[in-house]
């Protein structure tokens, strides 16, 4: 699958390599305080700036509920068409999910100007970096669930091409003929094919079931595939950008004594992602779901780490078994000062502190995954024991019947 959208070559937009100028807005309400929407402005910074926007203004609003017209009131959509002219600039991302209707009145109030939430710019950014056919495949869904609803809004303003850019990457201009019966098809041919790659992950699992498989989770830019490539040297790609790498990743990791243990990175997490598109990425996250453990890594470094914990814990709980063994390491000491090294160790005295990047703790990350291995290998030893001696046609928990 060479191509998004693999039926017609022309419908892809490649971005021009400039960036483009971009306002931000954020808000906070009774129930999103200005420190934490502060936070999330923060990302959603490094999200535009992963999708190669270049952030010239953000405006931060505090209001008691939203506008169901244009999310935040009409005095700061002046104040931001200002802005956008000031700046030259062409496009206003917002923090919060924007409905089809709030989408076509404010691009009505800022012509001219792309407008975007941060689904719809994640998904830009997943459009750029995905790289297999399963990936593409998820991509596409998502892109085509998210504009559905809007599609008289947001997918007009795809259609408009703007010289490519952040927001276009997906699907083009022919759709704009489409209505959402034949999208409502696409969507479903293409969960068929990622059903069958689903299928085929499902085998591949099986073949490997003799080997120790570590799933490792985490929110998007807790140095993954850091830690990958320091326990296995793999040349994973690296990169300081939130999801940096879509595609899953295994690598082989040697133990030694004849013994190896299976290594899989999975998509970062992120805050504030809607149900469909966790679920659409569900298939990524198999992975991990597979494993017969779970190495959750934490950017202890980041002041909101608490809530990265709280974002992965919820989409943990949607796709693996709470019986699956878990181990849980904080990462990037050497970025932390030694105050919120001291008070990260007295709140989490069990965890693991490590460095991927300096090489720090590493020897104990893995005597604990050796310790977990044979933990594990001495259960499949009695359970296989239990089955030798089973009457037949008897079939233990957690075996599989190939009959």
């Amino acid at each position: 699958m060479d191509n998004f959208l693999p039926t017609d070559e022309k419908l892809i937009f490649h971005p021009k390599n400039d960036r483009e100028k971009t306002i931000l807005v954020g808000v906070a309400t009774p129930t999103i305080k200005p420190g934490q929407a502060e936070e999330h402005l923060n990302e959603l910074q490094h999200l535009a700036e992963t999708a190669n926007a270049e952030v010239v203004q953000v405006f931060l609003q505090r209001i008691q509920k939203f506008n169901p017209a244009t999310l935040v009131g009409e005095g700061k959509v002046i104040e931001i068409k200002d802005a956008l002219a000031s700046h030259d600039a062409k496009m206003v991302v917002f923090d919060e999910e924007l409905s089809g209707s709030q989408i076509r009145n404010l691009e009505k109030r800022l012509p001219g100007t792309k407008v975007l939430d941060r689904t719809g710019l994640i998904l830009d950014i997943f459009a750029k970096r995905a790289k297999t056919a399963e990936s593409r495949l998820m991509v596409e869904i998502a892109q085509l669930e998210y504009f559905m609803p809007r599609l008289t809004g947001a997918w007009t303003n795809l259609c408009r091409q703007h010289n490519g850019g952040i927001g276009t990457k997906g699907p083009g201009e022919t759709q704009l003929e489409t209505d959402r019966r034949l999208i409502r098809k696409r969507i479903l041919d293409l969960k068929k094919k990622l059903q069958k790659i689903e299928e085929a992950r499902e085998r591949q699992a099986k073949s490997r079931n003799d080997v120790f498989h570590v799933g490792i989770v985490g929110y998007t830019n807790a140095g993954k595939s850091t830690l990958i490539n320091r326990l296995t040297k793999a040349g994973v790609y690296v990169e300081n950008k939130l999801f940096a790498t879509l595609d899953s990743t295994t690598r082989q990791f040697y133990v030694g004594e004849g013994n190896s243990i299976i290594l899989s990175d999975t998509v970062g997490f992120i805050r504030k992602l809607p149900h469909n598109l966790v679920d659409t990425f569900k298939s990524t996250l198999g992975v991990a779901a597979h494993a017969n453990c779970i190495l959750e890594v934490i950017d202890g470094s980041a002041t909101d780490y608490q809530e990265h914990m709280e974002v992965t814990q919820r989409v943990l709980d949607q796709i693996i078994d709470l019986k699956t063994p878990r181990i849980r390491l904080f990462n990037k000491t050497e970025a932390q000062s030694e105050e919120a090294r001291t008070a990260l160790l007295e709140s989490f005295p069990d965890v693991l502190h490590v460095s991927a990047k300096e090489n720090i703790g590493m020897d104990k990350l893995k005597q604990l995954l050796i310790q977990k291995m044979n933990d594990w290998q001495e259960e499949r030893l009695a359970q296989k024991e239990v089955e030798k001696n089973a009457p037949d046609g008897w079939v233990s928990e957690g075996s599989t019947d190939e009959s």
